[in-house]
């Protein structure tokens, strides 16, 4: 019996009723966490200042992804990926505005799925786009057909707006470094009352299948958190991220952002440190609603039959490369999300996988290791060989993309493509016309050094092997030869 098969075997008896084991298999829960704009800024990813003993606690009983890759580092193109499984090349959405049914109207989303599999879907809180913190209370950008039941709490953050500090009065709050050390307790922010919400909905539904997908508003700006949070991170410990003076340099134009094109928003020191203190005091409230949620179901019995995932839409930058904040960039920090999967009973529980994945791998993972079955079409792959042995052999690659609207830098829009590989990011903007990077993550993981403004003979090598296959798997073709770089 191979490996794999006497793992899945092995689940489904966990799954059944004690005493039970010639019955049907007991179908497993999930809970399906999403938070916004979260980095990998959390004690179990590596970050020495976060305070996140709960989502640790998550990582350390499930399958942490070390290295997982969204598809584009934006709130509704990515959220519409994971939701459908397809590449935002498929979906044809590129940004905030565009509903992914609009191209694809009959698509399967991964709810919808598990609801025709006869379990209940509901979701609480932000899944599909929402324009933060405006349409907090509504549905937001929502797909009605993937869910049996919606809730949209609305908390005193949405009725405190006029509290809150503003570093660059010209823009939204919803895009500005902006944030608010708020009074009063978790319960009465939309986050706290998400968490509550989604308990009262796991206790309702406990007798039966759920599909219960729960999502966090913040770290988003503006970063609002009870006060009791900002203390945890004192200003004074507070850093800017090092890069060299000159690192902007090699970096194409069409790199950065278009609504970041100016170092650190030309604020002052003292103001970044102390945004950097109202992030990570978001980051440890959503860790604490994180922990209530675990709590409910250990609680509540459900634990040992429900599969928990915990993902962020993309990443976040907190003034890497001399002053890049938010997100929008193909720079790892963007790029890379966290991912965590716990599957009860599944033999890699408790070890970090260091393999390259993507987030249109999640529905594939979910409805194979749930047993639910998969639409066909799906763009990514099942996780489930790395649930069972995280250190599996997996030939991983990653891509991600984004968008640049024609501004006084771009005459015109421009695609920006990257790949991910174990050891390279190559990155082309609108196919190389508009400027291309290859960073070797061995030697330099910050991304300091753009190896192809003047690449080497082993550099060019690397570039024409990565360039078809970045063109490839954006294409959703699968390369004839597989990367085998040259030996350095």
């Amino acid at each position: 019996m191979s490996g794999r098969l006497f793992f899945f075997r092995i689940a489904s008896l966990l799954f059944l009723p004690l005493g039970l084991a010639t019955a049907k298999p007991a179908k497993p829960n999930v809970l399906f966490i999403s938070v916004d704009d979260l980095a990998a800024s959390l004690g179990c990813y590596g970050d020495l200042i976060a305070k996140t003993p709960h989502i640790d606690r998550l990582a350390a009983t499930g399958v942490r992804f070390d290295r997982a890759y969204n598809q584009l580092p934006l709130c509704n193109p990515t959220r519409a990926s994971v939701m459908t499984g397809l590449r935002p090349d498929t979906i044809k959405v590129y940004d905030l505005d565009r509903h992914f049914r609009d191209e694809v109207p009959d698509v399967v989303t991964l709810s919808q799925q598990f609801m025709k599999s006869g379990y209940f879907a509901a979701r609480v809180g932000k899944i599909y786009h929402y324009n933060v913190p405006a349409s907090i209370g509504t549905d937001g950008f929502d797909d009605p057909p993937s869910w049996q039941r919606t809730v949209n709490p609305k908390g005193r953050d949405k009725d405190e707006e006029d509290l809150i500090f503003n570093a660059e009065p010209h823009r939204k709050i919803s895009a500005a470094l902006s944030w608010l050390a708020a009074e009063g307790t978790d319960e009465e922010q939309t986050d706290g009352m998400i968490t509550t919400e989604a308990i009262q909905l796991l206790e309702e539904k406990k007798d039966e299948p759920f599909f219960l997908a729960v999502g966090f508003f913040r770290p988003h700006t503006p970063f609002v958190a009870p006060k009791k949070y900002f203390g945890l991170y004192p200003v004074e410990e507070m850093r800017i991220p090092y890069a060299p003076e000159d690192d902007r340099e090699d970096i194409p134009t069409a790199a950065f952002a278009h609504n970041c094109p100016v170092p650190h928003y030309n604020l002052e020191k003292p103001i970044l440190l102390q945004a950097l203190q109202a992030y990570y005091a978001c980051v440890s409230f959503i860790d604490a609603q994180v922990g209530r949620l675990l709590d409910a179901l250990d609680e509540n019995g459900l634990a040992e039959n429900t599969i928990v995932v915990f993902w962020s839409d993309h990443g976040y930058h907190l003034g890497e490369h001399n002053g890049i904040w938010q997100k929008r960039t193909l720079f790892e920090q963007s790029s890379r999300s966290p991912l965590i999967i716990r599957v009860p009973g599944a033999k890699g529980n408790g070890t970090p996988s260091p393999r390259i994945v993507e987030f249109v791998d999640i529905y594939p993972t979910l409805t194979e290791v749930a047993g639910v079955g998969s639409p066909e079409g799906l763009e990514g792959r099942s996780l489930a060989p790395l649930l069972e042995n995280p250190d599996a052999e997996w030939e991983g690659t990653a891509i991600t993309q984004i968008l640049r609207p024609a501004d006084d830098r771009l005459a015109t829009p421009v695609m920006g493509r990257s790949i991910r590989t174990d050891r390279w990011r190559y990155t082309e903007w609108a196919e190389g016309k508009e400027g291309v990077e290859l960073y070797d993550h061995w030697a330099d993981p910050m991304e300091f050094d753009n190896l192809a403004i003047s690449p080497s003979k082993e550099d060019q090598a690397i570039i024409d092997q990565l360039r078809p296959l970045l063109e490839a798997k954006a294409s959703g073709k699968i390369p004839t030869t597989p990367f085998n770089p040259p030996r350095l």
